[in-house]
């Protein structure tokens, strides 16, 4: 049964994946790439502080640090647990896949680009939701199409993906969760 999953996984894969061509690449890279966000995270940041001001700011920001500290060191006890190698970097895929990353990585399961953009999606959209009840839908459509983008460039399969996303949900709920608490606690309103 698990073959056969990871054998679906693999066609869907290499099916999205050559679905790209030379004229997207650049999107894709840009899209893929950590830095290309900072002036989302800024803008993020600035509603933050509208919303909740100084003191709210700082407790939201130190738990979105622990947040994708979180996601980012449970991706990697994931991918050095299960040793999936990453599509652009395994035998028998690698040869019919468009790899266009900047560098493939050893293991891919699962994705922590997934995890920590859902995870960020899923808290920020939620923390702001009583005074921009809109802005969850983007967020969650720029996760995915960061998740999109780990496909696209050849280093993770969807599986690693979904994977990614399920525990960044998960988080992103937790945190939350924490956000209320904090903020009762300091006396904060939200």
């Amino acid at each position: 049964m698990l073959e056969k999953i990871i054998a679906l996984d693999r066609e869907l894969f290499l099916y999205l994946n050559n679905l790209g061509s030379s004229t997207w690449d650049p999107f894709w890279l840009l899209i893929t790439d950590k830095w290309t966000a900072i002036p989302l995270y800024a803008f993020l940041l600035y509603l933050i502080y509208k919303r909740f001001g100084v003191k709210g700011t700082l407790i939201t920001v130190v738990l979105v640090a622990l947040m994708i500290t979180c996601t980012d060191q449970l991706a990697n006890l994931f991918k050095h647990g299960f040793e999936r190698p990453r599509p652009c970097g395994q035998e028998g895929v690698k040869e019919a896949a468009r790899f266009i990353a900047v560098r493939c990585g050893r293991f891919g399961y699962f994705s922590a680009h997934a995890s920590s953009s859902t995870a960020l999606a899923v808290f920020i959209g939620l923390i702001l939701r009583s005074k921009f009840p809109k802005l969850i839908y983007f967020l969650l459509f720029w996760a995915l199409l960061v998740v999109y983008s780990r496909i696209y460039v050849g280093v993770h399969y969807p599986l690693d993906i979904l994977t990614g996303m399920f525990f960044g949900t998960i988080l992103g709920l937790l945190f939350t969760y924490f956000h209320k608490l904090l903020f009762r606690k300091f006396n904060i309103t939200f």
